[in-house]
């Protein structure tokens, strides 16, 4: 993307964080289906967003400009309000919590990955090493922290009382546990393990303390497993463009292979490129996910 254009994007997103903290916005109509410029939200731009573009720009026709959020609460009120035509930074679970909190109805229109939830630890290289009583720190955040007790639970170092697809402390049998749940603010996860015996943290975070989810981590949720479904990736619009084709022709563009080798190497090889989802399936997901959130309120 040129200087410019980047920074005319920072600009914009300033103006977007400014308009959807005030509840700027209002009705929305569903994109012309002639259009062929569209703004596109992420969160903490990369060079896989900027190829993406490219490509999108060089190969069909597409202008695409890139609205960079480094709060991840932003980027789907600036959705709804119009300021955007789409986002691409959420899986299903975060989507499904947004709609529920919010009244929102945004929709998935296609897959691009999964990225595994790791467990880490200085004190063990196994999770069989861990005892009763040890302490493991995870997210607070009701959709990380709720993903990061099942990777728990996964591990056999958790169990809950109760089943519920985004489990919470007061879930956990803590008898029956092995560990004791530390919650933290994401980003301090990576501190935490500093004086706990493990902690549960977000693949951005572990990227930025330079550890490396495949060497350093322990254990990790699997990717093929369907209870891994909510966590994929997709690219984001309002109701009433799901069907549009042009922003389906750019979403498809996550699984060429140029950007799926940046993503590669970003990720550091975990992340898991799908693409034999259809946007149907992912709907279906999110309804389901809601469905059950609105059920455990």
């Amino acid at each position: 993307m040129p200087a410019r254009t980047r920074a005319a994007a920072s600009v914009l997103a300033v103006a977007l964080l400014a308009a959807t903290a005030c509840g700027g916005g209002g009705e929305t109509q569903a994109l012309q289906e002639d259009q062929t410029s569209f703004t596109i939200g992420v969160a903490n731009e990369h060079e896989a967003h900027r190829e993406l573009a490219r490509i999108a720009e060089e190969e069909l026709g597409y202008e695409v400009e890139l609205v960079n959020f480094t709060d991840y609460n932003q980027p789907n009120p600036a959705l709804t309000n119009g300021d955007l035509d789409a986002n691409w930074f959420q899986h299903i679970a975060f989507l499904a919590e947004h709609n529920v909190s919010s009244g929102d109805n945004l929709q998935p229109i296609a897959p691009t990955e999964i990225v595994p939830l790791t467990l880490y630890s200085n004190e063990y290289d196994d999770v069989e090493e861990f005892s009763d009583g040890d302490v493991v720190a995870i997210p607070n955040d009701p959709v990380n922290q709720g993903r990061a007790i099942n990777v728990l639970v996964a591990a056999g170092l958790v169990e809950l009382a109760e089943e519920t697809p985004q489990p919470e402390p007061r879930h956990v049998d803590e008898a029956a546990s092995t560990v004791e749940l530390h919650p933290v603010d994401a980003a301090q996860t990576v501190n935490a393990l500093q004086s706990v015996e493990g902690a549960v943290i977000n693949n951005n975070f572990a990227q930025d303390a330079e550890l490396d989810p495949l060497n350093d981590g322990i254990y990790a949720d699997d990717p093929s497993d369907p209870s891994a479904f909510p966590y994929i990736n997709a690219f984001v619009v309002r109701e009433d463009d799901v069907n549009n084709e042009a922003l389906a022709e750019i979403a498809a563009l996550y699984h060429d292979e140029r950007v799926l080798e940046i993503m590669a190497e970003r990720s550091n090889g975990t992340s898991v490129a799908v693409d034999d989802v259809s946007a149907e399936e992912l709907q279906q997901s999110l309804t389901e996910y809601e469905e059950a959130l609105q059920e455990g309120q």
